[in-house]
């Protein structure tokens, strides 16, 4: 206990002695800081004024730079005034002068115009009294010497100048006579386009003999479903691997032949396969048709139309005038037509474009009454055509007059096309007419819902709706139409009515 109580004495002394050692050296370490920090301090203060002192003498080293660059251009631009003020005073005199001596031209002309006009005073009063003696002297006046002149003037000449006109009309008729010929000849000879006529039956082929079995099907039930649909005739011979498709519309050939075509490839063939692939080809039918207006719109160059118009247009690819494809005719026409236009300097546009439509209105005749010309005007009208395009269209017939010089270009050159040797045949017209005749009249009656002429026109196929007409019904019907056929018409040996109604019952499993 002795022991211990100094030692801790000397430990709490020895701290205490340590702290203020300890305190006195932080003491003298801040001081110190202080001092640099402070020196430090002094230092930037310094070398801050003296950059401030740098600055305010470049400021006013620039200042008084700019001033005296202000005080030149103020001066230059004073001198630039002063010139500018010295030439507008010079002109100011020039113009001064100017008008001074304009002013003395116009007092001189004045007088000379006073005198001019006495002059012709005195010429004029002279004149009336030298014809006043004349006519005193003559005996005439004026107007009676004038005419007994031009009298006397074409009593002599009469005689040759109808000689001269004589010889001129001669001429120029020739003249005339040759240049139309070179012109038509020049047009015809730059197009020669081909031309077939087009038939009235569709050859198909088969992959093999065993194919006709599953298109005639049992007991004929699928090509009488063909038939049917199609309206057109199916004849399976003996011709190998060949059937053929008989119609005289080619709308319905086309039809039947694409039907056919992808039932072979299906391998599928029974009615009601029949009837989706019909339905499917006159889908496809519509986008051919649109192509085909739209390939002839591109093959002439008549320029984008409305697209309705340009399905029209494809539609004649598939009607026949005389035998003659409708549509390849509008082509063969356009190319001339254009080619006139450009040999008599008319506007070879319009030219084109009224031969291109001249018969759009056969694309609708079977659907719209009246003559193809007047339906056609009605169409060009409806979609905007320009005016001067139905113009040249309207007389091709001579049903209207030429109103201006395009369209005696378009029937000109569709009498250039129609009457080239082989492109028509007036027989096939006939024929044609025939067949539409009796299909109209067909339907013509209530509750027929389609009609087919087939076999040449010998048969009449009839499809009535059966919620309008009855078993009975369908009886009188073909006596009706049969009576009818035989008061309108006028034809070879004798034509079978075919009324067929039918019956379906359509539900869904699901």
């Amino acid at each position: 206990m002795t022991i211990v109580l100094p030692t801790l004495v000397a430990a709490v002394l020895g701290l205490l002695f340590g702290a203020g050692i300890g305190y006195f050296i932080r003491q003298l370490v801040a001081s110190r800081r202080s001092s640099m920090a402070e020196s430090r301090a002094q230092q930037i203060l310094n070398t801050g004024k003296s950059q401030a002192q740098d600055i305010i003498l470049e400021a006013k080293n620039t200042a008084l730079k700019t001033l005296e660059e202000s005080k030149k251009e103020e001066k230059e631009r004073l001198a630039q005034l002063s010139r500018i003020e010295n030439l507008l005073t010079h002109k100011e005199t020039e113009l001064e002068q100017k008008a001074k001596e304009l002013g003395q031209e116009k007092e001189q002309l004045n007088s000379k115009t006073g005198e001019v006009m006495a002059l012709k005073t005195q010429v004029e009063e002279t004149r009336a009294r030298q014809i006043t003696e004349l006519e005193r002297i003559s005996g005439l006046n004026r107007e009676s010497a004038k005419a007994e002149l031009t009298t006397k003037i074409e009593e002599d000449s009469k005689d040759e100048l109808y000689r001269k006109i004589h010889k001129l009309d001669l001429d120029n008729e020739e003249e005339i006579e040759k240049k139309a010929r070179e012109i038509v000849t020049t047009a015809v000879q730059r197009y020669a386009g081909s031309h077939i006529s087009d038939s009235m039956t569709t050859v198909v082929s088969l992959p093999s003999d065993e194919v006709k079995g599953k298109i005639i099907g049992k007991e004929g039930r699928n090509i009488k479903a063909i038939e049917r649909l199609t309206g057109v005739d199916v004849i399976i011979d003996d011709t190998p691997e060949a059937l053929v498709i008989s119609g005289f519309d080619p709308v319905r050939r086309q039809i039947a032949r694409m039907a056919i075509e992808k039932l072979i490839a299906d391998g599928r063939i029974h009615p009601a396969k029949i009837e989706e692939e019909v339905e499917k080809a006159k889908d496809e039918m519509n986008s051919k048709i649109r192509e085909e207006g739209e390939a002839a719109l591109f093959e002439t160059g008549v320029g984008p139309v409305d697209p309705k118009l340009t399905f029209l247009l494809g539609r004649l690819a598939f009607r026949t005038s005389f035998g003659q494809n409708v549509l390849q005719h509008s082509v063969e026409m356009t190319h001339v037509a254009g080619m006139l236009a450009s040999e008599l300097g008319a506007d070879v546009s319009v030219a084109k474009k009224g031969a291109l439509f001249h018969d759009i209105g056969k694309a609708l005749d079977h659907e719209v009454q009246g003559t193809h010309v007047e339906i056609g005007r009605k169409v060009l009208q409806k979609f905007n055509m320009d005016p001067r395009v139905v113009l040249a269209m309207e007389a091709h017939h001579d049903e209207y007059p030429y109103a201006i010089l395009e369209a005696r270009i378009v029937q000109a050159a569709d009498a250039i096309s129609g009457a080239r040797p082989g492109a028509r045949k007036d027989t096939v017209e006939v024929y044609l007419k025939r067949l539409e005749e009796l299909e109209r009249i067909a339907t013509s009656f209530e509750g027929v819902e389609k009609s087919y002429a087939i076999q040449a026109g010998r048969e009449l196929r009839i499809f009535v709706t059966p919620t309008q007409i009855d078993d009975l019904g369908a009886i009188k019907l073909a006596k009706d139409v049969a009576r009818k056929i035989e008061e309108e018409m006028k034809y070879p040996g004798e034509i079978r009515v075919n009324v067929i109604r039918e019956t379906r019952a359509l539900e869904y499993a699901r």
